[in-house]
């Protein structure tokens, strides 16, 4: 399944999209995307519902992020090696950890919005991962049953504020509208192999980012396994699982984000995004 929301920030409503590409409305069943909605046996009761018996919805409009909210946003850093390379880093021997402030979501087709005082705002594609049921002590073996889908994400960043100022990376991560998520929430089911998706990037029409995450240090299934040996993971959880080469900072010189830039964010299955930046009021 295609899960989405779809309508005005903060008003947004529940959809599915159907085999034929067009949205029907879920807001009967599902009112809000997020936590238990995604759980196992929350996701079974949506499957077996005929999408032809759901209203169509002519005219969509604006999409929103694929989940209405997420208890945590997880990131782990430094996942690709020729990322960790480009950032002049030796590749990690455990998953690197850090976290986006929730308040970060935006649409998937929403403007982003450059900081005040940016001078180093920066691009990320990445696969995320969306937890379906809580997860302590999970073994890799099983990790991948507690994953209810994926969704494209950019992981939108500030270096200087991420790296040039002192205390945790979540300073340069965590500004209004660097979490886009979606277009969709795509279960497990549908995608198969979360090892196997082409991910890419244009900035102005130019692919600066070209991967797959065969290319992933760290697995999704080592990954969800990794973390729940130091937290609870809850449904709703978001992990977005690292980025390949090809980001402003690793470039030469290096480039950053101006307003009037666009990006086109693709995970292979998951759907594009395509966002705009704006400077901050």
């Amino acid at each position: 399944m295609k899960l989405l929301r779809y309508g005005p920030a903060g008003s947004e409503k529940t959809g599915l999209l159907d085999s034929d590409g067009k949205v029907r409305d879920l807001s009967a069943h599902v009112p809000d995307l997020s936590g238990d909605a995604v759980s196992p046996e929350a996701l079974d009761k949506l499957r077996a519902l005929d999408p032809a018996t759901l209203p169509l919805v002519e005219d969509p409009g604006r999409i929103g992020a694929c989940l209405s909210k997420v208890p945590n946003f997880f990131c782990i850093g430094l996942n690709y090696a020729l990322h960790a390379k480009e950032s002049g880093m030796d590749a990690p021997t455990e998953p690197v950890v850090f976290s986006k402030a929730t308040s970060s979501l935006s649409g998937p087709f929403d403007p982003v919005i450059i900081p005040r005082r940016s001078q180093k705002t920066d691009w990320e594609v990445e696969l995320g991962v969306v937890i379906g049921r809580e997860t302590l002590y999970v073994s890799e073996e099983d990790a991948l049953d507690h994953v209810a889908g994926y969704c494209t994400i950019n992981d939108m960043s500030e270096r200087e504020f991420q790296i040039e100022k002192l205390g945790q990376w979540i300073k340069g991560k965590s500004a209004p509208t660097f979490a886009p998520i979606g277009p969709w929430l795509v279960t497990a089911d549908e995608v198969g192999d979360p090892q196997a998706l082409d991910v890419s990037l244009k900035l102005n029409g130019e692919t600066v980012q070209d991967s797959n995450t065969a290319d992933m240090i760290f697995s999704v299934r080592e990954i969800v396994s990794y973390l729940s040996q130091f937290m609870k993971l809850m449904p709703g959880d978001i992990i977005a699982t690292g980025t390949p080469s090809g980001v402003g900072m690793g470039m030469k010189p290096q480039r950053f984000l101006k307003p009037g830039d666009v990006m086109e964010v693709t995970v292979e299955g998951l759907g594009t995004q395509r966002q705009e930046t704006v400077a901050a009021d």
